[in-house]
């Protein structure tokens, strides 16, 4: 998971793949969400498809994703922080920072 930072379980299967050709999607997916139940990955979803898993380790992020390139950044959690307390306290909501997704245009796509 490392090696592949966000990656759709197809993806992983790939690269598992690579050195252990027995291994079907299903046993990906499986575990995957045994991972994920461990705290040890999680998911965000990046596109209208499968939802990219990435480690858990690092600190958290908000994803940026370009609607034109397919881009995917990551910005610090702070810039949510006013929202955040605003839904919390509004709301009593609190944002699952792991899985949020922002979409929109890159600066390089935004640019045309």
């Amino acid at each position: 998971m490392y090696e592949l930072g966000h990656a759709t379980p197809d993806q992983v299967h790939a690269k598992v793949s690579a050195t252990a050709a027995g291994v079907n999607i299903t046993t990906v997916y499986r575990t995957l969400e045994l991972l994920e139940e461990l705290g040890l990955v999680t998911h965000a979803h990046l596109s209208h498809g499968a939802p990219t898993f990435h480690a858990v380790g690092g600190d958290q992020h908000v994803h940026l994703v370009c609607r034109s390139c397919g881009g995917v950044s990551e910005v610090s959690p702070d810039v949510l922080t006013e929202l955040s307390a605003t839904l919390g306290a509004e709301h009593g909501f609190r944002i699952d920072i792991g899985h949020v997704a922002l979409f929109g245009l890159c600066g390089g796509c935004g640019r045309g």
